[in-house]
């Protein structure tokens, strides 16, 4: 009967307090425990939100001036958040009925938001068609076929300056599919997939309305390795005085100089064939520049040239197109020496100008 008793409510709370007391080591006040939504979005970093922040201030500045010059009227546009939050959560933000426009984010997959507060939609009808739009719109209805035909020419300037404010990060080819009025029925995504939330507040004359954006969080996660690049980017910009001490360690840096003529081919029946004393007609004309290259890349054309007893180039100007190759002739006849032996001439004058480079072994190995 003893094991059947009912623990009074003061006998439980003397229970757990002295579990609580042997527990502490002395009586110290337990932690208490906080709720976990394990259904709450993963959660994107602070530096890549703040990277958010700071492309969607560039978009409010532009977005400022380019809405001034559409509607010839004084328009202020404020970030309000960034925020990550469920679709679900950002669905219900939206007022009914509420401009909703379903974005494509190609190349990516999935929709973007672009909620357009109808305190905001009607003011910029209300000037388009040649009225003041000064004064607060309180109407609570959905838009007309009409209307969002009027408000399109807004809907796209909005969409071209957003585009350009990702342009750093991603080139989102931002279009409209669909221009929903209840926020309920876009189902674009799960009710509990994580969005980037972005609040945007429009004032016109005395209209204030709000601009939110959304896109996938999974996208945002995406293009981390674009926002960390854009960071790095931004932090590595060279001053002038480094760019100076890069210019003065590239002006010793040392270069190889090579000229040459072009190489011809040749059947291995004519190599055979070759013997000590053999003359190479290259069929390259003695007046026809021959390349100078600069590591490997070819840079000026040159004639040949002396400078005392060292072969040299006279540089003629920069390098052109390559041309094909001649087609060599072997012609049997008396050894000849320096240049003559390969085709190649050296001027008359005998002299070189001070920027000549020294001629590399190239035509012996021909």
């Amino acid at each position: 009967m003893a094991q059947n008793r009912v623990l009074s409510q003061d006998e439980i709370d003397h229970v757990f307090k002295k579990m609580a007391q042997g527990a502490g080591g002395g009586g110290h006040t337990p932690v208490a425990a906080s709720t976990y939504d394990f259904r709450q979005p993963d959660r994107i970093p602070k530096d890549q939100l703040r990277e958010i922040h700071l492309l969607h201030e560039n978009f409010c500045r532009n977005l400022a001036s380019s809405l001034s010059a559409y509607l010839r009227a004084y328009v202020m546009v404020h970030l309000v958040s960034v925020l990550q939050l469920s679709y679900a959560e950002f669905i219900q933000c939206f007022p009914s009925p509420t401009c909703l426009a379903v974005l494509s984010l190609r190349p990516f997959e999935g929709k973007g938001i672009l909620e357009f507060n109808p305190t905001l939609a009607f003011p910029i009808i209300e000037i388009l068609l040649g009225g003041p739009g000064t004064q607060a719109q309180t109407l609570k209805r959905e838009i007309t076929e009409i209307e969002q035909a009027v408000l399109d020419g807004a809907l796209r300037i909005i969409l071209r300056d957003l585009r350009e404010a990702w342009t750093s990060v991603a080139n989102f080819d931002l279009k409209m599919e669909s221009l929903e009025t209840e926020p309920q029925l876009v189902q674009t995504l799960s009710p509990n997939e994580p969005v980037v939330a972005v609040g945007v507040e429009v004032k016109i004359g005395n209209n204030t309305g709000m601009l939110n954006f959304g896109v996938p969080a999974i996208i945002i996660k995406m293009l981390r390795q674009k926002f960390d690049q854009r960071w790095s980017v931004r932090k590595s910009e060279p001053s002038s005085e480094e760019m100076m001490r890069m210019a003065t360690l590239a002006a010793t840096s040392p270069l190889s100089v090579r000229a040459q003529l072009e190489g011809p081919t040749i059947s291995v029946r004519n190599i055979l064939k070759m013997q000590v004393g053999d003359v190479i007609a290259f069929d390259y004309p003695a007046t026809r520049p021959i390349e100078v290259l600069l590591n490997g890349k070819p840079k000026f054309e040159a004639h040949l040239a002396a400078v005392g007893n060292k072969k040299a180039v006279r540089l003629a100007g920069p390098a052109l197109q390559p041309k094909g190759n001649a087609t060599p002739k072997l012609a049997p006849g008396p050894a000849q020496s320096g240049t003559g032996q390969h085709g190649g001439r050296q001027p008359s004058d005998g002299a070189a100008s001070p920027h000549a480079a020294t001629l590399a072994p190239a035509l012996s190995e021909a």
